[in-house]
């Protein structure tokens, strides 16, 4: 075989240092091309994390026993010899800034799983990295540097499950800094001052949001490939909106940056929320914000939860006799309006009766598919149903009405499950039926309480969102958060994240992705919101509900990677195509992927992560 020079940049050697020259064979392997560039280095040092990067192919080259002709390598190549695990500053979601290794080399999936190991974060799959949006800075503001926690240096211990000392992990207990890094990723920090909150950024629209995710990274390629350099920001964020068996005990961590991505989703407008529900937010907050320091480790344990499967099973043996509870709800079940497809006539009608009693031509209960929300307003002793039913020229709305709390939580909590194709045997019913009526007590006003505890100190601008100040000035905000937290009051610390994310979760847009895309056969550009368990087709106009698809429903989906186009097939023949606007359309196949990749979670199977499956379901045909 000919000789032939290899030149090969070395980063220890410093970035003025002339690149190397080792003379090699087209058989030689790439760990003995590794083996001479150590050796010609004469520096003597751990190695083992070093790896050839090619630049001009953008790929690692990490198979040893692979020669240089069946990777393609020639002379003409250029490669650098360097480190797998770099720096890099992440953004988290309470906003604080954290500088850790990660891995550079491998899929971002596996990237993620590190710095949630790192973090003590569990089931790593519903998080993922992103390019943060880059905020408009006036001159003077260019001075001001960020505070950015540093745990390059942190051992990390092996195991799945971290060894606790004093109550976190032990890669945190090294040194009094390590320790106020927990304490800043466990503990809800105070907020931010008013004008810091100003400047940030806040999506005016669904195609600002679109915009947003259109920079999540691909899960299936390393970061060196997607152009992230050593010690670039990058955003760490729950994506798929399934949080599989969250548990107090072991997420302290998880927990907290999930709430804090709650709450400054509902602070900077990016999902919407009633009136009522957002004084509940703000108390929420405010309640959370004065327990956090004074309760530090109240996150790492909760007895109840201990006897969670016990309690659960117990529930199940009560819910097997009450399947006829349904004839008991629909007692004082009141249809009051119905809106028509074409969302310009309102009929109104009130039908009073058994549900066995009703014709067939009037649809009462929800089917999978369709779409629960609740209208209710406690001082004003409203309480309404909204669904969005599916039918083949669009989405019909149809409104119920109850008369009182304790129908109003039956129905919603019935019409929920319904929505999910479950019964009311389904043993979830009673705790459904508890949430709601814990939700609506948070609503009742409590005359008095605010005059008694009047804090003028109190920051309305963390609390509420900006609408509420430009309609509210903020001395008639505070005695309202007030009232509101005279309910929450005596919550504990997790119990009011708990309750907060509940809150959230429970919000019509709650886990909605949004995408501009045009579908095939139209001539506009239409909204696609991805949820957990349905996929949205939106007017992009009117921001009106066109079509809901459900996952359960779905037969295959596929990508067209040369003209870049989705198609999904849906049982009854129902097939849907389009191209993505402002997104790769791989960033919506992995999204799709993603939610059906966690609907195949267990209980039994929870310390396990079938990675080969997520990058079977998400990774496209360059995974496969």
């Amino acid at each position: 075989m000919a000789v032939w020079d290899l030149t090969v940049a070395v980063e220890e050697l410093g970035p003025e240092a002339p690149p190397l020259s080792i003379s090699v064979t087209s058989d030689l392997h790439i760990g003995g091309v590794i083996l001479k560039i150590v050796e010609k280095t004469q520096m003597k040092k751990d190695w083992s994390d070093h790896a050839l990067w090619w630049e001009q192919k953008q790929q690692w080259l990490l198979r040893p026993a692979w020669t240089l002709d069946k990777c393609g390598i020639h002379a003409d190549a250029r490669l650098t010899f360097t480190p797998q695990h770099k720096p890099l500053r992440l953004g988290l979601p309470n906003g604080m800034t954290v500088r850790l290794r990660a891995c550079f080399s491998g899929p971002t999936f596996r990237t993620v799983m590190g710095i949630c190991k790192l973090l003590s974060m569990r089931h790593p799959e519903e998080l993922s990295l992103l390019r943060p949006v880059e905020e408009k800075k006036k001159k003077k503001d260019k001075e001001a540097q960020e505070e950015v926690y540093d745990l390059t240096g942190v051992p990390l211990t092996s195991g799945s499950v971290p060894n606790l000392y004093n109550g976190m992990p032990a890669h945190f207990a090294d040194s009094p800094q390590t320790e106020a890094v927990y304490k800043m990723l466990s503990i809800s920090q105070p907020p931010p001052a008013p004008e810091v909150i100003a400047k940030m950024y806040r999506p005016a629209s669904v195609v600002d949001k679109a915009h947003i995710h259109s920079r999540w990274l691909d899960s299936s390629r390393s970061l060196m490939q997607q152009g992230i350099q050593e010690n670039d920001r990058l955003w760490l964020r729950f994506k798929y909106y399934t949080f599989h068996e969250l548990e107090p005990k072991y997420d302290a961590v998880r927990l907290t940056q999930l709430y804090e991505q709650a709450r400054w989703a509902i602070l900077l407008e990016d999902i919407d929320c009633t009136e009522e529900e957002m004084m509940l937010f703000g108390a929420l907050q405010y309640h959370i914000n004065k327990v956090s320091q004074s309760e530090p480790q109240a996150m790492m344990s909760c007895p109840a939860m201990d006897d969670l499967d016990s309690a659960l099973q117990s529930l199940e043996v009560k819910m097997e006799g009450e399947s006829s509870s349904m004839d008991m709800l629909v007692r004082h079940f009141f249809i009051l309006a119905f809106l028509s497809s074409t969302r310009t006539l309102r009929r109104f009608s009130k039908f009073v009766g058994l549900l066995q009693n009703l014709s067939t031509q009037v649809t009462c209960a929800p089917l999978p598919g369709c779409e629960v929300a609740g209208d209710v307003n406690v001082a004003g002793q409203k309480f309404c149903i909204k669904l969005l039913i599916p039918s083949p020229e669009g989405m019909n709305e149809v409104y119920l009405r109850c008369e009182n709390e304790q129908q109003y939580s039956r129905w919603m909590a019935a019409c929920r499950l319904a929505a999910k194709g479950k019964s009311l045997a389904d043993s979830s019913f009673s705790s459904e039926v508890k949430n709601i009526q814990a939700f609506l007590s948070m609503q009742h006003s409590n005359p008095g309480a605010a005059s008694a505890q009047n804090d003028e100190n109190i920051n309305t601008h963390s609390l509420v969102s900006p609408r509420y100040h430009k309609k509210y000035k903020p001395k008639q905000l505070t005695p309202r958060i007030l009232e509101a937290y005279q309910n929450v009051a005596q919550l504990s610390l997790t119990d009011a994240i708990l309750r907060f994310l509940q809150i959230w979760q429970a919000l019509p847009d709650f886990g909605v992705s949004f995408f501009v895309v045009r579908f095939k056969g139209s001539r506009k550009d239409e909204v696609l919101g991805i949820a957990p368990n349905r996929l949205i087709r939106i007017d992009l106009g009117v921001g009106d509900v066109v079509k809901t698809w459900r996952y359960n429903n779905m037969r295959q989906w596929n990508v067209n990677w040369d003209i870049r186009q989705v198609a999904i097939e849906f049982d009854g023949n129902v097939n849907i195509a389009f191209g993505c606007v402002t997104a790769d359309c791989k960033i919506v196949h992995e999204y799709i992927g993603g939610y059906i990749f966690m609907s195949t979670r267990s209980r039994e199977q929870s310390d396990t992560l079938n990675e080969e499956l997520f990058h079977k379901l998400t990774g496209g045909h360059e995974a496969l």
